[in-house]
């Protein structure tokens, strides 16, 4: 895949001229993902087929009982994650302006498009058959969240999308599969939905990283650039959302994702895409390289920070909660 772009310039090369280059590799990377998933359905997770069976309602009611047992820091995860994933639209939308309709680029944004909408049906069909939340109240989060729009500042550049994408999803990878991990001695069912999401979540990560892999061996100093506009803060989906803060606090307090594991997600790419070891770069490239080195360490140093400043359980409320409030 690295002699794709062998005839590009590489000094100042026009980004559109790098990503149109890339596309072999793109179709190359999309028919390895098709090869190593195994497509799934959300009713094989949470069944909704037509039935009269006693047997099926005795089941539904015996994992309904069980999800009543969940802590309300794990409800709070999962209402977060659910929103999250509902954020599809805009995502879809982003990968398309960024890279066109056509070629193997819009050819991955609609596999992709198709695997991660199946996120959104598979946790809400549990979150409704579990009766776990005051649906109303999460509807207008999410209807919120949709209106609002989500356009993050990147300056029409698909170098910081596929960045960004890098980044997030290995970000929701980790909140699926902690999630899932808090709620599987209460309910099991619902670690098995969070699992086949974290592991779609981690194949879309291997892809976005690869191909941003191939953005900095074909044009080094602008993708270190675009990188360092997007890595030391990276404004998740749903931010804009009323009440996010409060949810992301909760999540970060019961150590399911948090500053700390983005620093972890940060210095993992770093090492991945060999960020310390590139070499010949123009001046503007080498400070960005500098930079992106340094913010592991400040990342640490903001999130013990927080951590200092937030020692002593803290009573959240929130409308979609049965019991309205959380302490944590």
């Amino acid at each position: 895949m690295a002699q794709v772009a062998s005839e590009l310039e590489l000094s100042s090369p026009l980004k559109v001229d790098v990503l149109r280059a890339l596309e072999p590799v793109v179709a190359e990377l999309t028919e390895q993902h098709l090869a190593s998933r195994k497509l799934w359905l959300p009713n094989e997770l949470t069944k909704a087929d037509r039935s009269n069976s006693e047997a099926d309602e005795a089941l539904l009611q015996q994992f309904r009982d069980a999800a009543r047992g969940l802590p309300e820091s794990v409800l709070v995860a999962v209402a977060l994650n659910l929103l999250t994933e509902e954020g599809l639209p805009h995502f879809h939308r982003l990968i398309a302006t960024h890279m066109g309709n056509e070629s193997a680029w819009g050819q991955w944004n609609s596999i992709w498009t198709a695997e991660e909408d199946r996120h959104g049906c598979a946790l809400r069909d549990y979150v409704r058959d579990a009766r776990l939340f005051e649906m109303g109240a999460l509807e207008k989060m999410q209807y919120q969240y949709i209106e609002s729009g989500f356009n993050p500042k990147w300056d029409n550049d698909p170098y910081r999308l596929l960045a960004y994408t890098s980044l997030q999803e290995k970000a929701t990878q980790i909140a699926h599969a902690n999630t899932g991990r808090a709620a599987a001695a209460y309910e099991p069912q619902l670690q098995r939905v969070l699992a086949h999401l974290a592991g779609d979540e981690s194949r879309h990560y291997r892809f976005y990283r690869a191909v941003f892999a191939e953005v900095l061996e074909h044009d080094p100093n602008q993708a270190l650039e675009s990188l360092l506009k997007v890595m030391p803060a990276l404004a998740m989906p749903g931010h804009s959302i009323d009440g996010y803060d409060e949810m992301a606090d909760v999540v970060r307090r019961a150590d399911i994702y948090g500053p700390l594991h983005y620093r972890n997600i940060v210095k993992e790419l770093l090492e991945f895409w060999g960020i310390a070891a590139l070499e010949g770069l123009s001046a503007v490239g080498a400070a960005a390289q500098e930079k992106l080195m340094l913010i592991p360490a400040r990342l640490e140093r903001m999130a013990n920070y927080l951590e200092s400043r937030s020692k002593g359980q803290r009573r959240f409320e929130f409308g979609f909660l049965t019991a309205q409030s959380v302490t944590i």
